[in-house]
């Protein structure tokens, strides 16, 4: 029976590549197969005016040779002695259709991508391409920073109230990884709810538009009492201690990430919802607020039954693939 395998893409222009290493170590730790996977197009090949179909195919190949070639140096240097390690190129564009259409076609466990944390600032920059693959990847998306993971603190947001139309089976689904990754990496769970009273008393209009004004203390009162039940009530069918569960009131993109801190997360395991490209753009700039202030890796959650706006069957005409030939 053919292992389960998780899928790293692999930036060959960068320097280190944590996500390869992290990689490795969940391989081993979730017995599965690792595929290193570069995704690569150069649009002065595809420039028909230059050159005949043949030339281009063969120079297609010829760089993604070249492109192998550093896969299987990669490989050797991770010294992956007990996991076995795919290396596979593709000629694919754009490179977040690409990524997402060889998920499509493999169907990783996990899929897992670097991203670049700006220390002197502590902001994650997230590309375009990170953003691209958040919305419309259908795998768990582990969006690794440069810093190593023993024994890691997992922190999983839930949101049990189901505001943002977030369907209620995305905290359950949040949860189950966020428990299999705590004991496949001997990790600790944690799990965070936040609500923004503030926020919820202003959108609600609660103070203009009552017949009778409520202190706002009362309403305060009520929206905490309102988000421990819902919180309690979750908690109650998973087997997580009182004193790792948190329901912290203010701006989640705040406290999350300040939570994520103090408490030393090694990753935070959250849910993201994405039903069209209409409105891609606002669960982004929800998500950013949150995700561009985190000090630890992420791992992104769909639901069940997500469909990505991505489609194998739309992969390009010239599109070519090699994979290494000692696996």
């Amino acid at each position: 029976m053919q292992k389960e395998r998780i899928l790293v893409v692999v930036d060959p222009t960068a320097a280190d590549q944590p996500a390869a290493a992290r990689g490795l170590q969940l391989a081993a730790a979730l017995d599965c197969d690792l595929e290193l996977l570069i995704c690569h197009h150069d649009r002065r090949i595809n420039a028909r005016r230059l050159f005949a179909a043949d030339e281009r195919e063969a120079l297609r190949e010829q760089s993604l040779r070249h492109q192998l070639g550093y896969l299987k140096s990669l490989r050797d240097e991770l010294g992956a002695d007990d996991v076995q390690v795919i290396t596979r190129v593709v000629w694919d564009s754009p490179l977040a259709e690409g990524i997402v259409r060889a998920t499509l076609r493999d169907e990783p466990r996990l899929v897992l991508k670097d991203t670049h944390h700006h220390t002197a600032i502590e902001r994650t920059l997230f590309t375009s391409t990170d953003w691209h693959l958040i919305r419309d990847c259908p795998a768990p998306l582990w969006l690794v920073k440069p810093v190593s993971m023993h024994r890691p603190l997992i922190l999983a947001a839930v949101d049990p109230t189901h505001e943002h139309e977030k369907p209620a089976a995305l905290d359950e689904t949040v949860l189950a990884l966020a428990a299999a990754m705590a004991n496949a990496l001997d990790g600790e769970l944690h799990v965070y709810h936040g609500y923004d009273a503030l926020s919820d008393i202003t959108s609600a209009g609660a103070l203009a538009m009552s017949p009778t004004p409520i202190a706002v203390e009362e309403i305060s009162a009520r929206l905490k009492a309102e988000h421990a039940a819902a919180f309690a009530e979750l908690m109650g069918a998973h087997d997580v201690a009182k004193d790792h569960q948190h329901l912290v009131a203010g701006n989640p993109s705040v406290v999350l990430p300040d939570l994520a801190r103090q408490l030393g997360a090694g990753l935070l395991v959250m849910g993201a919802v994405a039903r069209g490209r209409l409105q891609q753009a606002v669960i982004g700039s929800t998500a950013e607020r949150v995700l561009d202030h985190l000090p630890c890796d992420v791992l992104i959650v769909k639901p069940p039954g997500f469909d990505s706006s991505v489609t194998y069957k739309a992969q390009a005409p010239d599109f070519m693939e090699l994979r290494g030939s000692d696996e």
